[in-house]
């Protein structure tokens, strides 16, 4: 890298992110730290141990998000925020949502180290729940904070043990006394791996993220009849799990009659009774849709559930379908998005513009602070994976765009 005499550190960012990799270590190098556990709360307390370490003041807010602030020359003006989230999936990887955190960390470390005092404050945030694996709703945190979802709703959600988000944030002491709300902000960036294979494919170190696609989101629940396996004809089967393979099949038709653009996606299923000589009575799955065209969308959400019904009503099952969330691609903002983009100019990194694919943080901050996303490479585009894996100059890369982006934007002329 070149460009600039103002450098992170980028052995104490790769030693920092192994230390939180050793909470909730896996077997297989990856990350167990689903949200709301003890592992969470371990993982948390790291945070807020490096933050108070370096006298940033901490807020924690009523659905957990954690801001960490550091004052600026000005103290009238608006927040420059950065950060992402600590949580991750059930066989997670080292670096998926980790990577903005502690990247963030170490610009506010590096301002530190090096003398800099920004006009505006920065604020580094870990944003609550962004994996969804836990309670079933992705992006909790931040969509709580944007006023996406109805905190009253959140708090009632609950785990596969039937505990629900309001007892999982007291257990770990992460219910916060500040509201989870907007407040007035001058920005936000987000580094995060890119969880896909073309940076690495096309030779890029950066990915300048333009957008967001859009979504839709289904919990699906076909109901049959379970009866003896072995004493049951063909005429008299009412299969949900037959239902739920033909479903399944369905979203990938529609899927790839959308092309490489096209994403839809059943990852979860519970088959009830589970029992290998019982036929099944109910399926329980999810159902998503991506697209970077917000009408495709909509066109997948009107079609979908017409063609799932007519494949229910074909094999005599109910079913019900609840929408989750819809939202458009999200585009982010030109200014932020210049900054990245000059960063990435400015340091000599091989960079591309792209739209996310998938959901993060930023695109519900989005919705009321102009944003911009960076992304890395990962080896193989793999991610939500123990495998999940990107290079030490890979994240200092990345870690130093985001700082000349969040500087810059700091000391912009107002």
């Amino acid at each position: 890298m070149s460009g600039t005499n103002r450098k992170i550190d980028a052995q104490r960012l790769w030693d920092s992110l192994m230390a939180m990799a050793e909470i909730g270590a896996t077997p297989k190098g990856g990350v167990k730290r689903l949200t709301l556990t003890e592992v969470d709360r371990q993982g948390r307390d790291r945070f807020a141990g490096w933050c108070a370490e370096l006298g940033l003041t901490l807020r924690v807010d009523s659905i957990g998000n954690m801001f960490a602030r550091r004052a600026g020359r000005d103290p009238a003006r608006l927040p420059v925020l950065l950060g992402s989230h600590l949580d991750s999936q059930p066989s997670g990887g080292k670096f998926d949502g980790a990577l903005g955190v502690i990247a963030g960390l170490e610009v506010m470390r590096s301002l530190h180290d090096l003398g800099i005092e920004t006009e505006a404050p920065i604020e580094l945030v870990n944003w609550t729940d962004e994996e969804g694996s836990r309670f079933g709703h992705s992006l909790m945190g931040s969509g709580v904070w944007a006023g996406v979802y109805g905190q009253e709703k959140v708090f009632g959600l609950r785990d596969v043990d039937g505990v629900s988000v309001r007892q999982a944030l007291d257990a770990i002491g992460y219910h916060g006394p500040h509201p989870a709300a907007p407040f007035p902000a001058d920005a936000y960036f987000e580094l995060h791996i890119e969880q896909g294979p073309i940076l690495e494919a096309e030779g890029k170190q950066i990915g300048i993220v333009t957008g967001a696609q859009a979504q839709v989101w289904w919990d699906a629940v076909l109901i049959g009849q379970d009866s003896h396996a072995g004493t049951t004809p063909p005429s008299t089967r009412r299969d949900a799990l037959l239902g739920a393979a033909r479903v399944i099949e369905l979203v990938d038709r529609m899927m790839r009659a959308r092309g490489e653009e096209g994403r839809g996606t059943v990852g979860f299923l519970q088959v009830v009774p589970n029992s290998r000589n019982v036929i099944p009575g109910e399926v329980r799955f999810s159902v998503e849709f991506r697209h970077p065209d917000t009408e495709e969308i909509e066109r997948l959400a009107a079609d979908f559930p017409r063609l799932a019904q007519g494949i229910a009503d074909e094999l005599r099952l109910g079913l019900t379908l609840t929408e989750l969330f819809r939202f458009p691609h999200q585009p982010f903002d030109p200014g932020c998005v210049a900054l990245v983009r000059q960063a990435a100019a400015r340091l000599g990194l091989p960079a591309r513009e792209m739209v996310s694919g998938a959901g993060h943080d930023a695109v519900y901050v989005a919705r009321h602070v102009p944003t911009a996303m960076i992304f890395t490479p990962c080896k193989d585009g793999l991610s939500h994976n123990e495998a999940e894996s990107i290079l030490p100059e890979e994240a200092a890369a990345g870690c130093q765009v985001l700082f000349e982006a969040v500087v810059a934007r700091a000391n912009r002329a107002i």
